[in-house]
């Protein structure tokens, strides 16, 4: 028999019933992973809505599935953002430092592919190399450091893997990486900040989510090449494009394949706008009047 949750005394709710909501409709459980199937499965829950990873989500979807229930799962992500000759490139840069390392590039939504057109990539690697290279790594309590610890060493490891893995298939460091660790601070689960390039398809990086300071550069030859490489993915949450050519904007917002473009900006979550990605990157809808509908029952009444 599963333990009762516990629930968190300054978090019963006390928002949602200023707002109007009958007391006990919001209640925050901290428990462990392996009571959740027992509080999927409960009568009284209805729906089941889940950011987290790809096993996380395979697992509650199982459960749900199996009891005929509603879910909205938000997985991971390996979002492109494209850069065309047309583009503010300094804004450009500044935004893909900001979309890579936000949280300590520990972000689904982060941009972790950087897929550059070639008349412009030279001055895109140099520049955004160079604003990594100046990133400051420590305390993230300490208002001058720009990337503080990732949340686990297990994310460590598995991202020193990705990189070791990219490294050891041909692909190039252009700052950061291994060779770079032994400058990090001596306490606490720390990466450097990494630019990675020339990657080989068979590269691990490719296909896998970075959940770390680490970014990954493409070159391309056109808009097609772009789409093609943004596409060569699992995965699907959004993406980012930056062009200011129209008929380029409108290619991008058709044939990349994710739940979101954000054209000359970086993605971000807006509780205006609904939210969510696409193949292995979950399905449904957070946010907005479409994550609202996402758990709404529709009825049909007709009367003779």
């Amino acid at each position: 028999m599963a333990p009762e949750p516990s629930i968190s005394g300054p978090q019963r709710g006390e928002y949602s019933e200023r707002g109007g909501f009958p007391a006990g409709v919001f209640r925050t459980l901290l428990i462990g992973s392996t009571q959740v199937d027992a509080v999927i499965r409960d009568a009284r829950v209805k729906a089941v809505t889940l950011t987290g990873s790809e096993p996380a989500g395979q697992a509650v979807a199982a459960t749900a599935g199996e009891e005929i229930k509603t879910t909205v799962l938000e997985l991971g992500g390996s979002d492109p953002f494209i850069v065309m000759p047309s583009a503010d490139l300094d804004a450009a840069v500044d935004t893909a430092v900001d979309a890579r390392m936000m949280n300590n590039g520990q972000s689904c939504i982060a941009a972790k592919r950087f897929i550059i057109h070639a008349d412009v990539y030279e001055q895109f690697a140099e520049r955004f190399t160079e604003k990594v290279r100046q990133l400051r790594v420590g305390d993230p309590l300490d208002a001058q450091v720009d990337v503080g610890p990732l949340a686990s060493q297990g994310g460590v490891d598995d991202l020193a893997e990705l990189v070791d893995d990219a490294v050891a298939t041909g692909a190039s460091v252009l700052v950061g990486g291994p060779d770079a660790v032994a400058d990090l601070p001596g306490e606490g689960f720390y990466y450097p900040p990494t630019v990675i390039a020339d990657l080989p398809e068979r590269a691990r990086m490719t296909r896998e989510e970075t959940f770390g300071p680490v970014a990954a550069l493409y070159k391309v030859a056109d808009a097609q090449e772009a789409v093609r490489v943004a596409n060569a993915t699992s995965f699907g949450l959004s993406s980012s494009v930056w062009t200011t050519d129209a008929q380029e904007q409108e290619y991008f917002v058709q044939e990349v394949q994710a739940g979101g473009v954000f054209v000359n900006g970086m993605t971000v979550s807006n509780p205006a706008l609904p939210f969510g990605g696409i193949k292995r990157s979950g399905y449904g809808r957070e946010l907005s009047a479409a994550g609202i509908r996402e758990f709404c029952n529709l009825t049909t009444v007709w009367a003779a």
